[in-house]
């Protein structure tokens, strides 16, 4: 979230004719590290009072907090961790940094307060496997932030008060058993909470800090009414809602009558995923949404005058505010393109200068890198499917080897914008698919629920429909199909292999489920609250026995004929990597040719960059060699 300008990015969240790259100059082959290293600096924010930026740096392979002086341009290394990266952080205040800092699994952290020039670290207590959530990153009375932790119950968050002067928390409020998001307003109360009973959320709301909760409204977790923030109005809140409509809309809603109050923006073909609130102005700057690109509609046009100051400044560019100082007089910008990973920039709006902080990564050359054009086509019962297709440089759109490339989650999105996996299998001369299959955000609710159960079925129609697609259009060589993806886009690839089999010569699936039963099983504690409607979304297993091992890579291997790739971490908190190893030994007691690359230290994510980078040649290699093609 901004210092002063909020931002509320929702977890809940055309057919056209592809040119490509079609110059017949020969290619030149990137090197794989350069595409897979860390950034020298990311992460950028800016202290409340616009004078120190920071950012991360990787120092003794793990990520590390760097502070800049902006009147002297003075760097200081504020952490210095040699052994757990850090996750998460933000300025609390002026002269304070609170960061999270891997603990000793994907899902397990520490929290820390330090002050700007690196002294007096301060442990944020608390006890082993507890997890902390920030409420608002900006200070309020006693020099506290607002936090949540789930110490007294594991399956829930108190709200407390976190001194950053101290260290100390301060039990503010005790959850009453099924809170699951608490909201502040500007100073510091929290009257407003959304509540689950595991397939329904209730908002509550009080008009001050010495009333009761009470309830609003309740709607079932397939419709969204999700509140962000105040409006100036009395009992009147900003809520994205998708109550009585498909997609997505911006409403004031009025927690008195437990009804919208109007509409303040909606679009009729994609849901609001990104609304920006000024603090200074104490009004809403604007949001965004997308469907083939991201795109913003302002609210304000003081916020339209300055995105068009940018864009004169940075031409060319998609162009994303990333954090602002408390005047919101200096502002952190990010830019990227599909061709270039971008860089960060800081843009004071009152002299309309702009100053280049850093490249993400200088290395990458746009003149070696591919276009990504948006696609869509028509699934077997009638949905249309958008997507993404990348054409290797310097081939024609025909008769290509192909790697299609679900996306993880499954309900996240692809979008358009630099993939550092896509432009690296494009460099290596493959055309690469991304298929945003029912279940994707942003398209809407029926979209979105039409992937609920489907995860074994349907949504694998949808991908397997857009291979066919591509075939139809003559683009992919039919013989030289791969399927790659991580996560559930690693389910999918395995998914693809055991029942569209015919489409495809190999697959690659990195840390990707293979056991939907203990996928359920293996939330932590405080997921208890979505278990229900988890099972509502992927399937009940009790209930939904016979599906769920139709959708379990781990119970049809006698299905499994073509060649595999499996990448897999040792702690992976997500993927028990003892089926993993079963899994593979299984497949090999077949005779299938199973690459199985296994890190044992790493977890979800490879994070060290000598075995990120070691994972993606071993995957180009397995690529090329069976789908072999001319260089």
């Amino acid at each position: 979230m901004l210092d002063c300008c909020k931002r509320y990015i929702l977890v809940v969240c055309f057919i056209v004719s592809v040119a490509g790259c079609v110059k017949t100059t020969k290619v030149k082959q990137v090197s794989i590290d350069t595409f897979f290293k860390d950034p020298q600096q990311s992460f950028y924010h800016i202290s409340s009072d616009g004078k120190y930026l920071s950012y991360l740096k990787p120092t003794n392979g793990q990520l590390n907090i760097f502070v800049q002086s902006l009147s002297d341009n003075k760097v200081t290394q504020i952490t210095k961790l040699n052994n757990k990266s850090i996750k998460y952080y933000f300025w609390a205040g002026n002269d304070k940094l609170f960061y999270m800092q891997e603990k000793d699994s994907l899902d397990n952290y520490q929290s820390f307060i330090v002050d700007k020039d690196g002294i007096n670290n301060l442990l944020v207590k608390t006890p082993p496997k507890t997890k902390v959530e920030v409420i608002d990153q900006v200070i309020k009375n006693n020099n506290s932030i607002l936090i949540a932790v789930n110490d007294r119950v594991a399956e829930y968050f108190d709200v407390y008060k976190l001194n950053i002067n101290t260290g100390e928390r301060k039990l503010f409020i005790e959850n009453p058993g099924n809170i699951i998001r608490w909201i502040s307003d500007d100073n510091g109360n929290i009257n407003l909470a959304v509540g689950s009973d595991g397939v329904n959320e209730t908002i509550y709301f009080r008009s001050d800090n010495n009333q009761k909760f009470k309830p609003v409204i309740t709607n079932n977790f397939k419709s969204s009414l999700s509140p962000f923030g105040f409006t100036n109005q009395p009992n009147h809140v900003y809520a994205l809602s998708n109550l009585n409509r498909d997609k997505l809309a911006l409403v004031d809603f009025d927690c008195k009558t437990g009804k919208e109050s109007k509409v303040i923006y909606e679009n009729p073909d994609a849901d609001i995923m990104d609304v920006v609130y000024s603090k200074t102005l104490k009004k809403l700057a604007y949001v965004t949404y997308e469907i083939n690109k991201r795109q913003n509609h302002f609210l304000d046009d003081g916020y339209k005058e300055m995105y068009g100051q940018i864009r004169t400044l940075i031409p060319n560019q998609e162009i994303k505010i990333l954090d602002n100082d408390q005047y919101e007089n200096k502002f952190i910008v990010r830019t990227f393109t599909d061709k270039n990973p971008g860089a960060y920039y800081l843009y004071q709006s009152n002299t309309n200068k702009l100053q280049r902080l850093a490249d993400i990564n200088p290395q990458i050359n746009e003149d070696d890198m591919c276009e990504m054009k948006p696609i869509s086509f028509k699934s077997r019962d009638g949905l249309t499917i958008h997507g993404y297709l990348t054409i290797p440089k310097g081939k024609k759109e025909k008769d290509l080897p192909c790697i299609v490339f679900p996306h993880s989650g499954p309900s996240q999105r692809n979008s358009w914008g630099y993939n550092n996996e896509v432009q690296y299998l494009a460099n290596r001369g493959f055309a690469v698919l991304q298929i945003n299959y029912r279940g994707s955000i942003g398209y809407g609710k029926s979209f979105k629920n039409a992937g609920y159960k489907e995860w074994g079925k349907k949504i694998q129609d949808d991908i397997a429909d857009g291979v066919n697609w591509l075939i139809s259009e003559e683009v992919a060589n039919p013989d030289k199909i791969g399927v790659y993806g991580y996560g559930f886009g690693g389910f999918s690839a395995l998914n693809q292999i055991i029942y569209n089999q015919k489409l495809y010569k190999c697959a690659a699936s990195y840390s990707g489920y293979i056991n939907i039963f203990t996928y359920l099983k293996g939330f932590p504690a405080y997921y208890k609250p979505y278990q229900q409607m988890m099972n509502e979304i992927v399937g009940n297993p009790e209930s939904d026995i016979d599906y769920l091992k139709y959708s379990s890579p781990i119970f049809q291997t006698d299905k499994i004929k073509l060649p595999l790739l499996i990448a897999q971490g040792g702690r992976d908190s997500r993927v028990n990597v003892n089926e993993t190893n079963q899994f593979v030994k299984e497949l090999r007691k077949r005779q299938i040719d199973v690459t199985y690359i296994l890190h044992e230290s790493e977890n979800h994510q490879f994070r060290d960059m000598e075995n990120r980078v070691a994972f993606y040649k071993q995957l180009g290699d397995f690529f090329e060699k069976q789908l072999g093609f001319e260089k």
